[in-house]
């Protein structure tokens, strides 16, 4: 088996992802900034709190390499790192091969025939 050490992620690393991804406002930016990014002011304007919380949702998500941010100007420009969520969806895609083969060995074992003459 050939192991891909790019997509490996720590478990450090998985579990800021997954924490990141807990939330559904998190979630929303992570969403937005995939589609084009956005100034953490323009984030702030989407969401019923304060433009403090909103930079506070970013640093996590920029801590899980979930999204990136760049000043352009005076503003803080925030980008969705595909990246991060093909590695994490790697993780994820070898989770499901495990769970499918040991449903696959579980059908086998149901399939056999209890009487042996």
């Amino acid at each position: 088996m050939v192991v891909d050490t790019q997509n490996e992620l720590t478990d450090a690393e998985v579990d800021r992802i997954f924490h990141a991804l807990a939330d559904a406002t998190r979630r929303d930016i992570v969403r937005r900034t995939l589609v084009g990014e956005a100034s953490v002011s323009r984030l702030a304007d989407s969401y019923d709190m304060s433009f403090a919380a909103v930079q506070k949702h970013v640093a996590v998500l920029e801590g899980a390499g979930l999204v990136t941010k760049h000043r352009q100007g005076r503003e803080r420009l925030v980008r969705g790192n595909p990246d991060t969520i093909a590695r994490a969806q790697h993780l994820l895609d070898e989770f499901e091969l495990l769970w499918r083969s040991r449903v696959e060995r579980l059908d086998a074992l149901l399939a056999e025939d209890p009487d042996p003459s």
